[in-house]
């Protein structure tokens, strides 16, 4: 251990990432180690992860996010262990506040929030208003659940910090249309598995409309202005595919 760095492991999941893992490395250059789970990368993730000094393990996702942070968590080498992705950077202000968490070793389990970055603009309020997500964590006392919509589960008491995260989701349009429908499709397949029905009315009709009002106006999406309309929008969409697709699955299985 280098004693001029903090006893934390930053975990880092990344898959054809070389345009973020750099910076989101260096946000992360007060921590011991930074520890990157690398997914069959095809372009050069894995070459600046190593020129930024990280630990690199290739591990398959093989679609369980869960299981790749359980694999992380099995192989860092602190007690204290912040999950971060790539797309991702720590503020100053909340490195201060890791820095003085994880100094005083005391048992919680410590929220953040993530504030959401568009080449057009900053959305604050709607589906991706900033949320509060367990992050930085005792390794003995955490373990994840869910393949999919992955959550952390720990023993120890929430407490929230007020630094946030930076977050980059999407450069572009394309990239976002990607992964809705790379999610839906995730959660099609997970309800199918489970033996779910699919309802017209409730859930082709009356679910996505739900969502929409439920982004745009219960959470105030309409303040983002055009950037709201537009992920509210979404939301409507990614709502109503992953039921068409549940539909499509079930209809193919003879579950009908």
């Amino acid at each position: 251990m280098n004693d001029s760095k903090l006893p934390l492991t930053v975990v880092i999941l990344a898959r054809n990432e070389e345009e973020n893992i750099k910076a989101c490395i260096e946000s992360a250059s007060f921590a011991d180690e930074i520890l990157v789970i690398e997914n069959n990368s095809s372009d050069r993730t894995v070459e600046f992860a190593l020129e930024m000094n990280a630990k690199v393990l290739n591990r398959d996702l093989n679609n369980d996010y869960s299981a790749q942070r359980n694999f992380a968590i099995k192989n860092s080498s602190h007690d204290w262990i912040f999950m971060l992705d790539a797309d991702e950077r720590i503020t100053h202000e909340l490195q201060k506040e890791i820095i003085a968490a994880v100094k005083s070793n005391e048992d919680f389990c410590y929220q953040v929030s993530r504030e959401n970055h568009f080449v057009s603009g900053v959305v604050l309020h709607g589906d991706l208003r900033p949320d509060h997500v367990e992050r930085l964590f005792l390794k003995a006392k955490s373990h994840y659940e869910g393949n999919v919509h992955e959550r952390l589960h720990s023993s120890s008491p929430i407490k929230r910090l007020n630094g946030r995260l930076i977050h980059f989701p999407y450069k572009n349009w394309e990239i976002h249309m990607n992964k809705i429908n790379y999610y839906s499709s995730l959660v099609a397949e997970k309800y199918h598995s489970k033996g779910r029905r699919c309802n017209f009315a409730r859930d082709i009709v009356i679910k996505p409309l739900w969502a929409f009002i439920k982004v745009y106006f219960i959470h105030r999406g309409f303040l983002d202005g055009k950037l709201g309309f537009i992920f509210s929008a979404l939301h409507y969409f990614y709502t109503m595919e992953k039921y068409l697709k549940l539909d499509s699955l079930n209809r193919n299985s003879g579950k009908i």
